[in-house]
Order: C-alpha cells, then structure tokens, then sequence
C-alpha cells in the first residue's frame, strides 16, 4: 500500500514522541496491574534494595494480655522500596508473622533478625524481602505477642497471637493505631500501602496465617501456609491419644521474650488449666480451631506440606483443604515427599517463580495465568513431580475396603468382600509402624496386618482415609494405630533422618539483591534418599476411650466390644503395579504417639472393621488393579531410618 512521505521535521517529532509514548508505554507494563493490559505480566526488580526505607512500627492490638494497664503492642519490622512512595504510587505488602525471630529463628540456616543502633532492622530472615522487595513490594516481620520486641504473651494459637498479626493487617488498611516506639504516643499511618496484603510462612507462622484468615479481616489477599497447623488440637492430639508428652505451656515458654516470662504467669496458668492431658476437647482448643471458621475466609490458599510430615502432620491438611473448598475458595496446593521442610529447601527455583507468579496474581492483580494452571503439584519420587487439574482429581470416590482372614494364621487379606472372624494383638510401644510393615507376611503379637495380592495396575490414593474398628480391649485404657502402607520397593526422600529429605550443600545460590547486613544468598540443597522394601501412605491415630465422642474419654470396660473411626492423614500416592496395599491395625505407635496407662491385648472383629480409602476411579479403579492377583507375595524387609525418632517435643517451626 502507497504512503504519503511525510516531511522531514515532521517525521523526527513523531518518532521522539513515539519513543516518548514507548518508554511510558514500558514503565506503565511493569508498575501497573494486568487488568489494565489484558496480557500476562510480571513484576521486575526496578527498586533499589539497598536504598529501602526499614523501619519499625509498634501497632496496638487492643488486648492487655500481660496485665500490665496498658494494650499491647506489637513490632513490626518493615522493608519496602522507596521509591513508589516518591513516585505517589501504593504498593502492596507481604507479610511473616512470627514467634521465632529472636529465639530460634527462621528457614534452615535459623536466621535471625538483627538491628541497627536505631532499632531498625539490618537482616530480615528468609530471601522474601531481598527478592521482593525491588519488585514493588513491602516486606513486614510481625513478632507475636510476648516474642522479641512486642507486649503481650503468646498463648499459642489462640486470641492474643492471631490479634498480632491481624492488628498489623488492620493498621496496613488504615483501622488500627501504629506508633513509631514501644511506648511513646507519635503514631504513624501506612500511607505508602494500598492495603492488600499476602501473608506467609511456615509451621508456626504459617499457622496463624490461617488462624488470621479465619477472621475474614478486609485486606488480607492470599495466604501461603507451609506446613501449619489448622487446627492445634490434632496438633497435641489424635482423638484423645496424646502426640506429645508436654503441652502448649512448654511450647510458650520456649518462645516468650524475657520480658513477657516476668509478665505472663497468669496466662500460662490458663494455658495449662485449659488444655489438660487427658485429651479432652476443651474450649482453649475449640477457640484454636481454624477448620470450623472456614467460612469466614476471604483470602485465596496457597497450600505447602510434607506428606510425610511427623511434627505438623497431614492430618491438619484435608479438613482444612476440604472446608475451603466447600467454601469457593480459590486454592493451590504443593505436595512433596518430605517431612517438616520448606520448599525453598526441597524444589527452590520452581518455588521462588511459582511464588513470585503467584504474588504478582493475588497482590498486583497480574493476569499471568497461574489460576488457569493445575491446582496441584504432587512429588510422585524424588525431585520428580506431577500435576492435577484438580486436587483431589476428578473421578476420586471413597471405597470400602475390608479385612478378612488370610490363609495363613495372623496374616490376612484386604479387599472387598466382607471379612469374618477376629485378629488378636497386644499393644507393645517399643515398636512402630515400619516394625509392622516389615512383618505384615508374618504373624506377631502386636499387630493385626492385612494385604490386597500383588495389584496388576497402578492404585492412586487421593485425599484423606478413614479406618473403624471394632476392638474389645482387656483393659480400662487402650490406644489404637491404623496404617497404611505400600508394600514393595522403592526409593524415597529419607523423610527421618535429620535432614527429614533433603541435605544441606556448601554452595550457595541468590535469589534477589543483598546488603551488607541482609544476604540473599542461601546454601544450596539436593534430595537425601533412601531405599526401602515399604512406604508408609498414611497412618492415624485414637484413644479407643473416645468412642463416643472424639472430644471425650472415658475409662474402658474390659471384655466390652467398641467402634471407633480413626482419621487417617491426607495423601497422594500411587501404589504400583507388582505392589501391594497394606491396612495395619495396631496398639502405640512407637514415638508418634504416646502409650496408655495399660499393656491392653484387643481383639478386632473383622466384621465390623473397614476401611474407607479415596481411589482415583474409586471402585472400578480397585477392582481392575486387583483383577487376578495372587494371594501370596514375598515378605518386605525391614530398613532402620524411615520414622523420626522422638524424644522430646519438637517447636512447629524449628528448622529440623
């Protein structure tokens, strides 16, 4: 097509202001939301790092938890760039509320935070601050009510530590007072937010990222819970068995501040007087469970655990996944083979992108497509991964599964016919789940173990299981374990040993910019493996004196038949063909959970014992992979390192 030339003043002002539209143009793509462009964008580090402003605010939560007259306020320990604020632009915040920043610190080099002689702070742990912080973000530690620089006293879960974090998100949005010292009267606003506000963290911090969003507080965007706790009952117990031999108190006085130890007698009284040891659902527990206000969640869920987590186990991630869901809530999920890691330890560059897409959708409302991408990422061996659409997937059903009596005396079979007869065994703490597993073709005292043959195709279990028993117990106490295992070899991340699957490098790699005080250069990390004849899929737990109510126990009478229905952890896994499928009744497991008052033999009626296992393809999916398989497969061996000792409590947010 013929154009008309144009003179040449003319062409030179239009290509200046076609290069003046283009830099405009250039500038508005990386500071402005998607929305406005309809295309995938990103934020980049433009921001000085070095230049930030770090400061410090104390934000009153309205609570006088220490008594002393006057209302708690708590540190917060701000980074964000300074530039936006020039510019007059508002930039979104993300956020780490948590007990451990003088105590014990964070991520698996246990960072602390450190300050310089003005009181602001020169190291903020973990890389978020170094990598977001240039890319338009603030970044704010929160220390919990009675912890490092805050008033108050922590009371583990309950009012005052989730009043900690959400006062913070409150004053971001403009509702709560924050002062520029511990105890003076200059306030201060957070003019330079927009409010929308991303928390994150893990275990503990992680868990009041969720106890938080359980109030539905305006502002708060998105979480990213790693490995946290849901619910802090199934975190000391299991329907009335104890997972721990001490209680919140310990774990309170681990992380108090000096200051809040002088202070807050009161509140550990409570503490104790409210959260006995006999396993009883109290209301100090009811007041720490995230799972039954689900419903009040605004916030979008990105949701990061272990499945073979011993310390904050995966009981606390299907009813919370499952509550959300039931509630619209826009949810993605990461898996791994693990035990009680950060996934900055076991799959790094994938998690900072994912983390940064996600950020950038949730916080700066970029249209990069992450919510169209598979809701799930699962760790199927490892460092191999897999995604689902879909979590659990499409076609998922619960099926019955039955115990039956084998051929053989003591070593009997899993399907779904109904089982006949009874299996005997007598409780023996010395002994665990992989003593079990090791021993399922043979018959022993201290177990009752029943297998499916040999499966003719891959078994894919997805979501959370559920095992009733019928026992009768010879004794007034009995506690009840329920397991489930793939029976075959394999190799694995060594979930117990201390690295609990992965192992720490010398090398390191960076992941945003650096100060002098604040390395973003972290030790690198690879997966610690081992082989093994068995996996365990899922297990639970129960005080058979929770029968009738899962919240209260009462003494057994001995020789009297009881049902109960345990709650076995949530899982993805694949049971390959060529393996089988164990279901493990047994007495205490050998340090997960602590054992009864008696030595108890309890005999199980196989009629009235099943299990309900979610299939991908439910029955269909069974029958097919059983179709045809022998009754009789090899015995497994028993391999030492696969469960965690136990000796004494380990903090939800120690680095292993």
């Amino acid at each position: 097509m013929y154009r008309p030339r144009m003179p040449t003043r003319m062409r030179f002002t239009t290509w200046r202001q076609l290069a003046v539209v283009a830099v405009a143009a250039l500038t508005a793509a990386l500071l402005t939301p998607a929305a406005a462009h309809g295309t995938p964008r990103e934020s980049r580090p433009v921001y000085s790092y070095d230049n930030a402003v770090r400061e410090a605010v104390w934000v009153d939560t309205g609570l006088d938890g220490d008594g002393d007259g006057r209302t708690d306020r708590v540190a917060a320990d701000i980074v964000r760039p300074r530039e936006p604020a020039q510019q007059g632009r508002k930039i979104p915040v993300i956020m780490d509320a948590s007990p451990y920043y003088s105590c014990c610190g964070r991520g698996n080099e246990s960072q602390l935070k450190t300050y310089d002689a003005d009181g602001d702070v020169v190291q903020m742990p973990l890389f978020y601050d170094n990598y977001f912080v240039p890319r338009g973000y603030a970044f704010v530690g929160v220390d919990l009510a009675g912890t490092n620089r805050s008033d108050g006293c922590v009371d583990v879960g309950g009012r005052s530590d989730i009043q900690s974090a959400k006062a913070v998100v409150d004053w971001l949005n403009g509702r709560a007072k924050g002062y520029t010292t511990r105890t003076g009267g200059k306030q201060t606003k957070a003019t330079w937010t927009n409010g929308r506000t991303g928390m994150i963290g893990k275990s503990w911090d992680g868990t009041i990222a969720n106890g938080v969003a359980a109030t539905g507080v305006k502002g708060l965007k998105t979480i990213v819970p790693i490995s946290a706790i849901s619910t802090w009952y199934d975190y000391y117990f299991s329907e009335g068995a104890p997972l721990y031999d001490s209680g919140p108190d310990w774990l309170s006085d681990y992380v108090d501040s000096p200051d809040a130890r002088a202070k807050c007698g009161a509140v550990q009284q409570r503490i104790v007087d409210g959260a006995p040891r006999t396993g009883d659902l109290t209301p100090f527990w009811s007041e720490r469970d995230y799972v039954k206000a689900a419903s009040k969640v605004r916030a979008s869920v990105f949701l990061i655990h272990g499945m073979q987590d011993l310390n904050v186990r995966m009981q606390h991630v299907g009813p919370w996944w499952d509550a959300l869901a039931k509630n619209g809530v826009e949810r993605k999920i990461w898996l791994s083979q693990t035990g009680h890691v950060d996934p900055f330890d076991f799959r790094r560059t994938a998690w900072v992108d994912t983390l940064h897409r996600w950020f950038d959708h949730e916080l700066l409302g970029y249209d990069n497509g992450i919510d169209r991408e598979p809701m799930a990422d699962v760790e199927r061996h490892p460092d191999q991964w897999t995604t689902s659409k879909m979590w659990p997937p499409a076609g998922t059903a619960a099926t019955t599964l039955r115990p039956a009596e084998g051929t053989r005396e003591g070593v009997g079979r899993l399907g779904l016919r109904p089982g006949t007869g009874t299996e005997t065994f007598t409780d023996d703490p010395k002994l665990s789940e992989t003593d079990w597993a090791a021993r399922i073709d043979t018959a022993t005292p201290d177990k009752a173990g029943f297998t499916t043959g040999p499966l003719t195709k891959d078994l894919r279990l997805s979501g959370s299981s559920k095992v009733t028993v019928t026992a009768t117990p010879t004794t007034s106490t009995a506690h009840l374990s329920a397991v489930l295992v793939d029976l075959g070899p394999d190799t694995i991340r060594d979930y117990g040993a201390s690295g609990e699957g992965i192992t720490t490098l010398t090398d390191r790699t960076c992941w945003g910019a650096s100060t002098t005080g604040d390395s973003a250069c972290f030790k690198e990390t690879a997966a610690k493996t081992t082989d093994v004849d068995f996996t365990v899929v899922s297990r639970g737990w129960a005080d058979l004196g929770n029968h009738a109510d899962p919240g209260k126990g009462a003494p057994l009478t001995p020789g009297k038949a009881y049902t109960i229905t345990l709650d076995l952890g949530a899982t993805d896994h694949v049971v390959p063909a060529g393996h089988r499928l164990a279901l493990i009744v047994a007495g205490t497991d050998k340090d997960l959970i602590d054992p009864p008052s008696t030595t108890p033999t309890l005999t199980v009626d196989l009629t009235r014992t099943s299990a309900r296992v979610p299939f991908v393809g439910g029955i269909a999916a069974f029958a097919r992979a059983t179709a045809g398989s022998p009754a009789v497969a090899p015995e497994a061996t028993r391999l030492d390192g696969v469960t965690t000792p136990r000796t004494t409590q380990r903090i939800p947010g120690e680095a292993r």
